[in-house]
């Protein structure tokens, strides 16, 4: 197996193996690969891959300022009910919702749950008015609704 060259790293206060064992719940394709531990039996960082790709967590302490919207993971969403419950269960237990398919999750993690007929309707550039119609509805929402930005994107 080749190695991935670039992995991304996330800075957890001391929930690292937590977020890792929600994280790859949620996700097919995803396990956890290690926990090294320090000697107190902690957990210090976590290698995961969520949908086969790889991710670290360290537990590095509150020194660090947090995560930022500067910062997301994106999903591609095959349909609304997929939206749903990923919302759902990374909203659970703290997590907030934002604007436009944006969430942070109980860890401050930002998240963009995005289903895939998003960028198709916003982005038809054969039918300018439609794709301005359905921009606008996914401006007014936070969780993101298939069917709200077809009726928008048609007109409705």
């Amino acid at each position: 197996m080749a190695v991935q060259k670039i992995t991304t790293f996330l800075w957890y206060d001391d929930q690292a193996e937590e977020a890792a064992n929600l994280y790859v719940s949620l996700f097919p394709d995803s396990r956890v690969l290690e926990v090294s531990r320090g000697e107190d039996g902690k957990a210090f960082v976590v290698t995961f891959e969520l949908a086969g790709q790889r991710f670290m967590a360290l537990n590095g302490g509150p020194a660090h300022a947090g995560f930022t919207e500067a910062v997301s993971l994106y999903v591609s969403c095959r349909d609304q009910a997929e939206v749903d419950e990923l919302w759902a269960r990374l909203t659970a237990d703290g997590g907030e919702e934002s604007r436009c398919g944006w969430l942070k999750d109980k860890f401050g993690l930002s998240w963009q749950i995005i289903p895939t007929a998003l960028p198709e309707l916003i982005g038809d550039r054969a039918h300018p008015e439609k794709a301005r119609r359905a921009m606008e509805a996914m401006l007014g929402m936070a969780k993101i609704d298939v069917e709200r930005l077809r009726r928008a994107y048609e007109g409705g």
